[in-house]
């Protein structure tokens, strides 16, 4: 049950943190900087 909560609460503190304009701007630029990095692979994944 202890586990429960904290991962309840870990989880909204995640997602409050997210909805802030400044954290929206790097997390785009980190999911951009992601994806430039995984294309160009000469392999798919299986």
């Amino acid at each position: 049950m202890l586990r429960g909560l904290l991962k309840a609460e870990i989880a909204r503190r995640v997602i409050n943190e997210a909805r802030k304009p400044h954290n929206q701007a790097k997390a785009k630029e980190l999911f951009r900087s992601l994806q430039s990095k995984g294309k160009g692979k000469g392999t798919p994944r299986p």
